[in-house]
């Protein structure tokens, strides 16, 4: 794969970050490239360059105004592009989560797409997704790779309390809910996998790169592996 964009714009984001842009399209090789830039960030190792945060289309580099420029940022970032080898490959993980297909929106989102319920779970258990990103909240991972036919609408009136590890659909996505907090996604199940532990080294169960499927199981299936704290 060759990973090296043809161009990227930079713009400020206040007085003290710098966003790189790589491209309009959500693809797995703009995802690719994002995640090449973090490794040459890293490797870096400016004190001046606080974080940075990658997402679909883009990496926003956060550093410290007193010690370094936007200008110099970004000469940084533009070196770290040019300077990468052709193909880079990464280790990600190949993770299964479990999930019991019993969301109380399952039938909105049957009776939206014309499926029935049994089809939902099929075509959303047989894809292959990747971790683009996370967001939103601690350990949601925003997903790539759900068939286009399971596509539908967020809830009109969002709930106020999702319960932590609810699989959800919104639109062309779909995702977990690490923790409990509001949100309009349509809920279709519930993993029992602890998907944000904050007593772990590192919280998050996925990252960004990470490939993960979903495997349907039964209600004793799920409060045998939730009594177990599946996951940790």
């Amino acid at each position: 794969m060759t990973n090296k964009p043809e161009s990227v714009s930079y713009y400020s984001l206040g007085d003290a970050a710098v966003v790189a842009v790589f491209s309009e399209a959500i693809s797995e090789e703009v995802n690719h490239r994002i995640r090449i830039v973090g490794a040459g960030l890293d490797k870096l190792e400016n004190p001046a360059i606080l974080e940075y945060v990658p997402a679909f289309t883009t990496i926003t580099v956060y550093y410290n105004p007193l010690s370094i420029d936007f200008a110099e940022v970004v000469e940084q970032m533009q070196r770290i592009v040019a300077a990468l080898p052709e193909e880079i490959h990464f280790t990600s993980a190949d993770k299964v989560i479990p999930v019991w297909y019993d969301g109380p929106d399952l039938d909105e989102v049957a009776d939206y797409t014309g499926l029935r319920k049994q089809e939902v779970i099929r075509l959303h258990s047989e894809s292959e997704y990747i971790v683009y990103m996370i967001g939103f909240a601690p350990g949601f991972a925003y997903l790539g790779g759900m068939d286009s036919r399971l596509s539908t609408p967020r809830k009109s009136t969002p709930r106020l309390k999702i319960e932590p590890g609810s699989v959800g659909i919104a639109g062309a996505q779909t995702g977990i809910y690490p923790i409990e907090t509001p949100g309009g996604w349509q809920i279709i199940g519930k993993t029992p996998v602890r998907l944000f532990d904050t007593s772990k080294e590192i919280p998050s169960f996925l990252a960004a790169g990470d490939r993960l499927r979903f495997d349907p199981i039964s209600e004793a299936e799920y409060l045998r592996m939730k009594g177990a704290d599946y996951g940790d």
